[in-house]
């Protein structure tokens, strides 16, 4: 077994991952993204699955280059988001679920944190752009939101995983008319919105 440096194993990875695409080309802007997502699952199927509006990915770019903000459905999301290139943007990073306030919101109306979530991000006045790796009712109270236009972010990442209404939800936000990235089917999760994330930030400020 050999011994690499953290970012000889970075490098090695992608290089592994470049070798089992084989034949296989990718679009050029939407690469970086499908092997960061790769990378962080080591999963293939995301070649297929990951689906983008058009020219979601020039305009998410030109968001970051400006400071947009991010706003996350988990704290992981936010974890996981590097702090580094987001403070080369400019912009912020949001989670709104550990918030009394939402939590006070959800229980009176009912409804989940992650809804409640979405409409306070609808208060933010800079360009958004939602990540949502975990709760398919955020993207549901989203597309509601864009519908009314209440909020018009710059970018969706819907990535939520699961079996309840996840790929019901995803199909929703990818006809709201907003830009989108979205993982098809049941796949995602907090680490899969978070790597699309980072690799969008690394694609603006290149490390």
């Amino acid at each position: 077994m050999e011994n690499y440096r953290p970012d000889e194993i970075e490098m090695k990875s992608f290089q592994i991952i470049s070798e089992e695409l084989g034949d296989i080309k990718l679009d050029t802007l939407k690469e970086p993204i499908i092997k960061r997502v790769i990378h962080t699952t080591a999963d293939f199927d995301y070649v297929k699955s990951l689906c983008f509006s058009e020219n979601a990915v020039e305009m998410a770019l030109e968001a970051i280059k400006k400071g947009a903000d991010f706003v996350t459905d988990t704290q992981m999301v936010r974890a996981g988001i590097s702090k580094l290139a987001l403070k080369k943007s400019g912009g912020d990073v949001h989670c709104f679920m550990s918030d009394q306030d939402v939590a006070d919101e959800a229980a009176l109306k009912g409804v989940t944190r992650a809804t409640i979530c979405m409409e306070k991000a609808a208060a933010i006045k800079k360009p958004v752009i939602i990540a949502i790796g975990n709760a398919p009712t955020a993207l549901v109270r989203l597309s509601e939101l864009i519908k009314t236009k209440e909020i018009n972010p710059v970018l969706v990442i819907g990535v939520p995983v699961g079996f309840v209404n996840v790929v019901e939800s995803k199909e929703i936000i990818m006809n709201s008319g907003a830009p989108f990235i979205v993982a098809k089917g049941r796949k995602g999760g907090s680490n899969v919105a978070a790597s699309i994330v980072n690799a969008l930030l690394y694609m603006a400020y290149p490390r």
